[in-house]
């Protein structure tokens, strides 16, 4: 484990300028490790699950440990004011890198995030707030010493956002200073925040601790550290039980020695005295907060535990995602996630940031130059996330190498960018998760899709499924389909993959699959050409072998009920093609009735690429444009004709010999196909 110098700064002289160390001891970090997900082959998946909750269990001990020890070293007596630290020596290694400043909890050590330490600091410049145990500053004066720093990082760097990360107690300081600063660019990142407090089972801590007797008050670290696990929680017990509160009260007890109690380390960073004061601190902090919630306008995401035992947090983030800003304001939960979330072992606050799109260094959210490509660890948990479609999809995949000849495998696709795949859009878009995941596992390259708006916006708010669903399409690099989007993916030389045909292909009629509805004009010829982008046509086949539409748009059309669903449904989408003609234009949102069959498998065949260095002057002319666009199109339609007839000949098309094969032969082999 590596570590890395900190340094302590006054909170009301800290700048990026001056950068002298108070404080010179060592803070290690710790790197982040992510849970393997499960295997989806019956016995096996069961014992995988056990192994990553074991390592979730680990991860999450590891952090606690990790915290305690790092602890030790802050919470000494100095008699000083609250103050920032840089957990990291080294400063971010992106350009222009927005500043982080960390408000910590009820605790105020400031190492809440230190599993997240070193990605962070990849991306962020990171600083930590830092409340001695005896200090006894007010709210109000920490939300002013938290402002002069973000008033004086902001007249430094007016163009870049500065994120404050609050949990607990820390989302209310984000909060209040968000609303005395409503012109100063902030994104809020807020962890179960305790403007709930109110409402809590925290507020029963206060009678407790007048309960507790007085003898025992002085020497309470010390008592504290000779109890652990049930003999603690009896004693504990005995001292709730003359309280009329006792039930709920010796709950809480019980979740509370749960975590720290029975760990020495806590009864020095709260004292009586200290957790006395900080309960008192966080009643005004969260009636402070809470008053001032019209004023904020600053971007802000809401994660929020539902094993919270401290704090109702879940429902207090749904009000708040109510009561802000609606287009600034987003909200994740985590249901098997406690009180303290960011030391839980299965969260990663890069990732959330990442698939949320909330990582940004100007005013503005960059999906070109502000996209984080995903971690080999990112990607491989999607990816695994996925298994049991990927290998009941069992995909077959083809290209076309320089010369015209057809291979097995994807050793004809295109290294360098920027490329262009244009191809045929299956049922339900069920063809992406193969796709997306054997290019990155078998050739390194990242395929940013064209997405529909609706997966990153919405018009209003109502029945579409919500938008964290789609986090992990952004962490694999989605971005809305814009011209503007298509210019900055060229221009970084990407890989891209558009789908031409749309909403309208994706959710077709009956007896309508591997018919193309492509737009009657070119939509990527030119942009690809002024680029010199190569454009990689492709058929995917399969679904009829997976579903059947028997029930389609059309028929639900011609029934009350269903049609105001999907005029409801597409009023909350963000429209597109609105002002083309012909079947392209139909992007009523819906859910078709599919009667599923007997797993079939997929097929993928790359054509020869397209080349369009070179013709950037002769692709401008809109005949010859619409002309290249024509042969693409046909391109496509030969891809998916060829594959519809080889795969008649693949003796494994059906699950069923495939799982045979695959129990003599092992689970992880490759199902072999038709020859070519």
């Amino acid at each position: 484990m590596a570590a890395v110098g900190a340094c302590l700064f006054p909170a009301v002289l800290f700048s990026r300028r001056s950068v002298g160390k108070l404080y010179s001891k060592q803070i290690s970090s710790v790197t982040p490790r992510l849970a393997t997900s499960a295997e989806s082959h019956g016995t096996l998946e069961k014992e995988k699950d056990k192994k990553v909750l074991e390592e979730k269990e680990k991860r999450w001990m590891n952090g606690w440990n990790e915290y305690l020890e790092q602890s030790k070293e802050l919470i000494g007596p100095d008699g000083g004011p609250p103050r920032w630290f840089s957990p990291l020596d080294c400063a971010s290694h992106l350009d222009n890198s927005p500043l982080l400043l960390f408000l910590p909890g009820i605790d105020g050590v400031g190492l809440g995030l230190i599993l997240h330490h070193e990605k962070l600091g990849r991306i962020f410049d990171i600083w930590c707030l830092h409340i001695p145990v005896a200090d006894r500053t007010t709210f109000t004066d920490i939300v002013k010493i938290v402002e002069r720093t973000v008033k004086s990082e902001y007249q430094r760097s007016p163009n870049r956002p500065i994120y404050l990360v609050g949990e607990s107690l820390g989302a209310c300081l984000a909060l209040a200073v968000a609303a005395l600063n409503p012109n100063i660019d902030l994104v809020l990142i807020l962890a179960n925040p305790a403007t709930s407090f109110s409402r809590s089972n925290l507020q029963l801590l206060t009678p407790l601790l007048e309960a507790l007797p007085d003898p025992l008050s002085p020497g309470l670290p010390n008592f504290l550290r000779s109890l652990a696990g049930e003999s603690l929680r009896r004693v504990l017990d005995n001292v709730v039980q003359g309280l009329p509160l006792q039930n709920t009260a010796g709950e809480l007890v019980k979740d509370l020695t749960t975590f720290s109690l029975s760990l020495p380390v806590l009864a020095d960073i709260l004292p009586k005295e200290t957790l006395e004061w900080k309960l008192h601190m966080l009643k005004s902090a969260s009636a402070y907060a809470q008053s001032r919630l019209y004023a904020i306008k600053a971007q802000t995401l809401i994660l929020c535990s539902g094993n919270d035992q401290l704090l109702p947090s879940q429902l207090e983030g749904e009000r708040l995602l109510n009561l802000l800003p609606k287009s600034k304001c987003e909200y994740r939960k985590f249901d098997d996630c406690g009180h303290f979330l960011f030391l839980e072992g299965s969260i990663d606050l890069v990732t959330i940031i990442k698939g949320t799109s909330y990582y940004r260094r100007g005013k503005y959210h960059d999906y070109a130059s502000d996209f984080i490509p995903p971690t080999p660890d990112e990607a491989r948990k999607i990816i695994e996330s996925n298994s049991l479609f990927n290998h009941v999809a069992s995909a077959v995949m083809l290209s076309t190498l320089e010369d015209g000849t057809i291979v097995k495998g994807l050793a004809g696709i295109p290294s360098e960018g920027p490329v262009l795949f244009v191809g045929y859009h299956m049922l339900l878009g069920l063809e992406k998760v193969p796709l997306v995941s054997r290019i990155f596992l078998e050739r390194n390259i990242l395929l940013r899709g064209i997405a529909h708006p609706m997966m990153f916006m919405r018009s209003k708010t109502g029945k579409m499924p919500d938008i964290s669903s789609f986090d992990n399409f952004r962490i694999m690099g989605a971005v809305p389909v814009a011209p503007a989007n298509f210019f900055k993916l060229f221009s970084s030389k990407s890989h891209v993959l558009l789908y031409p045909g749309g909403m309208r292909e994706a959710l077709h009629r009956k007896g309508e699959e591997y018919k193309l509805f492509w737009p009657e004009q070119s939509e990527f010829v030119r942009m690809a050409a002024r680029f010199g982008a190569k454009i990689v046509p492709f058929g995917a086949v399969g679904e009829d072998d997976l579903g059947e539409v028997v029930f389609d748009y059309d028929d639900l059309m011609k029934i009350p009920y269903f049609r105001t669903e999907i005029e409801s449904l597409t009023n909350e989408a963000t429209q597109l093609r609105s002002d083309f003609g012909g079947e392209v234009a139909n992007q009523q949102v819906h859910l078709p009735l599919i009667l599923p069959k007997v797993p079939g498998r997929f097929y993928y065949y790359f054509g020869k690429p397209f080349e369009t260095k070179g013709r950037k002057q002769e692709l401008r002319d809109k005949e010859k444009s619409h002309e290249f666009y024509l042969q693409v199109k046909s391109e496509v339609e030969s891809c998916i004709a060829y594959l519809k007839v080889k795969r008649e000949s693949d003796p494994y098309r059906s699950i069923g010999p495939r799982l045979l094969y695959q129990v003599t032969h092992g689970f992880e082999s490759e199902v072999p196909t038709f020859e070519i």
